[in-house]
C-alpha cells in the first residue's frame, strides 16, 4: 500500500551530526532519525532535510543527496522526506530537486535564490522560478516564504498564484514575521487556497504563531525538543479540546530553550550552533560541531543553553532504543 503524503503535520527541520574531520557521522545520524521518528503518533509525521538547521549551504551536493537517501531510509516507510533546495538558478535546481526525488524525497522545500535577498527580483520571476521547477523535476513543492522585511519576499497574491496554478504546490512554510502581515496572509489564503497546507516555521515565537489556526510547523526546534513541540501542538491542533491556560502554559515550557536557542530573534547560523549544543547536552549528539565559517560557542554561550534546557524541564534522552 502506498504512503500517504502528509504536508498538515509538525515537520522538524534535522539537524545532521558531524565527525571531527566535519564529515557526516552517519551512524549517529540513523539514531537520531529514529529518535525523531519515534514521535510519529504525537504529531510528527515528517521531516525536512538539507533545510537551514541542516547546514545546506555546508553541504556538497553529493552530501546534500546522502541526506536524503538517509532520511529515506531510516523513516521513509511512513513520513513525509522533504529535502530542501537552495540554489542560484533554475536549471540546478530542477537537477537537484530530480536528485532529492531519486534518493527518496516525496517533495522539496524550494528556497528563493538568495540573489533576491541581496537584489530584489522582477515580480513575475518567483512564480516562473517554482512553476518551472515543479514542471521540470515533476515533485512536490513547499514554498519556503522569506520574512516580509527580505527582498526575497513574496506577495500574498503571487503566493495565492503559485498555489491555484502549480499543481505540485502543496504547502506555504509561512516565515513573514511581521505579525499583521502574516494573519492577513495567512485569512486571504486560506480563503483563497483551502486545500493548501499553511505551516509556521516561526520558531522563536512558535505558539503566537499557530493561533490563526495552522496546519502544523516546520521548524529546526521540533528537532531538538520534540516532546515539547507536540505536547503544545495538540493543544492548539485541538482547541475544542483545551483551554487557553493550557495553551499559555504550553508557551511558557517553550519559552526558556527558545530563548536559549533564538534569544528572542530569528533563526540563523549561530541559532542552528546553539540547537546543535543543546542535542549534545541532552546525549542526542556526541558533538556540537558546526561547518565553517559557523564558530563554536564559547563557554557563556554553552551555560546559556544548558540554563534553558534545565528551565525547561528537558532531561538527557536515553539513545540506547534508538543506536
Amino acid at each position: 500500500m502506498a504512503k500517504t503524503k502528509n504536508f498538515k503535520t509538525i515537520f522538524p527541520a534535522v539537524a545532521v551530526p558531524m565527525n571531527d574531520d566535519y564529515t557526516i557521522n552517519e551512524p549517529e545520524f540513523r539514531a537520531y532519525l529514529r529518535w525523531i521518528k519515534s514521535f510519529y503518533d504525537k504529531g510528527i509525521q515528517g521531516l525536512v532535510c538539507n533545510g537551514h538547521t541542516g547546514e545546506i549551504t555546508g553541504l556538497t551536493r553529493a552530501e546534500r543527496k546522502r541526506v536524503v537517501e538517509i532520511c529515506a531510509e531510516e523513516c521513509g516507510d511512513k513520513m513525509t522526506i522533504v529535502s530542501g533546495v537552495n540554489c542560484e538558478n533554475t536549471a540546478e535546481s530542477i537537477e537537484m530537486a530530480k536528485e532529492a526525488k531519486e534518493a527518496g524525497a516525496d517533495g522539496i522545500l524550494l528556497m528563493p535564490p538568495h540573489m533576491w535577498l541581496r537584489f530584489g527580483m522582477n515580480p513575475n520571476a518567483p512564480f516562473e522560478y517554482v512553476k518551472d521547477v515543479a514542471e521540470g523535476a515533476d515533485i512536490d513543492i513547499v514554498i519556503h516564504l522569506y520574512p516580509a522585511t527580505s527582498k526575497a519576499f513574496y506577495p500574498v497574491e503571487t503566493l495565492i498564484k503559485m498555489c491555484k496554478e502549480i499543481d505540485h504546490v502543496k504547502c506555504i512554510k509561512m516565515g513573514t514575521r511581521v505579525t499583521s502581515i502574516y494573519e492577513h496572509d495567512v485569512r486571504l489564503l486560506r480563503e483563497e487556497c483551502p486545500d493548501i497546507s499553511l505551516i509556521t516555521c516561526h520558531d522563536e515565537t512558535l505558539c503566537v504563531s499557530w493561533f490563526p489556526g495552522m496546519d502544523g510547523a516546520l521548524i529546526g526546534f521540533a528537532g531538538c525538543v520534540p516532546e515539547l513541540i507536540t505536547s503544545a501542538w495538540d493543544v492548539f491542533k485541538n482547541p475544542d479540546k483545551h483551554t487557553l491556560k493550557e495553551a499559555q502554559d504550553a508557551s511558557n515550557c517553550i519559552y526558556p530553550i527558545s530563548q536559549a536557542i533564538y534569544g528572542g530573534g530569528q533563526p540563523s547560523g549561530e541559532a542552528h550552533a546553539r540547537l546543535k549544543e543543546a542535542l549534545k547536552q541532552r546525549g542526542v549528539f556526541s558533538s556540537a560541531l558546526m561547518r565553517k565559517p559557523v564558530l563554536p560557542l564559547n563557554q557563556e554561550e554553552k551555560d546559556w543553553v544548558a540554563a534553558g534546557l534545565k528551565k525547561s524541564g528537558l532531561p538527557l534522552v536515553d539513545m540506547k532504543p534508538f543506536a
